[in-house]
């Protein structure tokens, strides 16, 4: 599949860093886009670097976002892209089966949800043993867009709800001026 670039925010964070220099996605990986948000930019990145053998699960509970994700990817002649209506937020609810992911993406997902701690249960349930999880989220602080800071989600508060999920910390990355990140492996 030819290098294609994806617009749609790299200003804030740039996926292909982060997917592929970061987290370590290659050829022929199972990957989720959990909570993939209006355009996909996430899962486009993903689906162009695992290529035809592998496949990118693009999770959301909005249909609408689904359904024009979808549109896209057939309009770009993507066929490893898979669209999966559910709530993150009910465990055991999104129809990818256990321990069958590779990587599992939650960016800017957390603070938007009341239940981050069931989230990443079901992050966790999806991934393989050794199986990798990118959270990002926004970090502390007031800036001029983003969510307010009563609803933000710390990174020490990410790490304990990632410890009872069943994950281990790999290593905290640089994701951008206003968010961070933190890579956690499935033991």
């Amino acid at each position: 599949m030819e290098n294609k670039k994806f617009p749609g925010g790299r200003e804030l964070l740039d996926a292909h860093d982060l997917l592929i220099n970061q987290l370590g996605i290659n050829y022929g990986a199972k990957v989720a886009d959990l909570g993939c948000g209006t355009t996909g930019y996430f899962a486009f990145q993903a689906a162009q670097t695992v290529g035809d053998t592998g496949m990118v699960y693009v999770v959301d509970i909005q249909k609408v976002i689904l359904k024009n994700i979808d549109n896209r990817a057939k309009m770009l002649g993507f066929n490893n892209i898979r669209t999966v209506w559910s709530n993150l937020e009910e465990y055991g609810a999104t129809d990818i089966n256990d321990a069958t992911i590779d990587y599992a993406c939650l960016i800017n997902v957390l603070f938007q949800n009341k239940k981050p701690e069931t989230i990443l249960r079901e992050a966790a349930r999806m991934l393989r043993r050794g199986g990798k999880l990118l959270v990002i989220d926004w970090k502390q602080g007031r800036f001029p867009f983003g969510p307010v800071a009563e609803i933000k989600v710390t990174p020490e508060r990410t790490r304990e709800l990632a410890m009872g999920a069943g994950l281990k910390e790999m290593k905290e990355i640089t994701a951008g001026k206003f968010h961070y990140g933190i890579i956690f492996e499935k033991i």
